[in-house]
């Protein structure tokens, strides 16, 4: 089995006031609050999400 690669995915600016399905973005990325970092598979709904939201988050791939 393929070993799925790996993004480490940080919240770097708040949801308060922002698009109700932005805020669904980040919680679905599994991020709850600032400077909060999460692991998470590079599946294309994942990029979906992280491009939708992209210029809350700062993403790296993880080593």
């Amino acid at each position: 089995m393929t070993e799925r690669r790996k993004l480490r995915v940080t919240l770097v600016k708040s949801v308060h006031g922002r698009l109700p399905a932005h805020k669904a973005c980040v919680s679905g990325l599994g991020l709850r609050r600032r400077h909060q970092t999460v692991l998470v598979d590079d599946t294309p709904e994942n990029r979906g999400m992280i491009n939708r939201v992209a210029y809350m988050l700062n993403v790296e791939e993880a080593s």
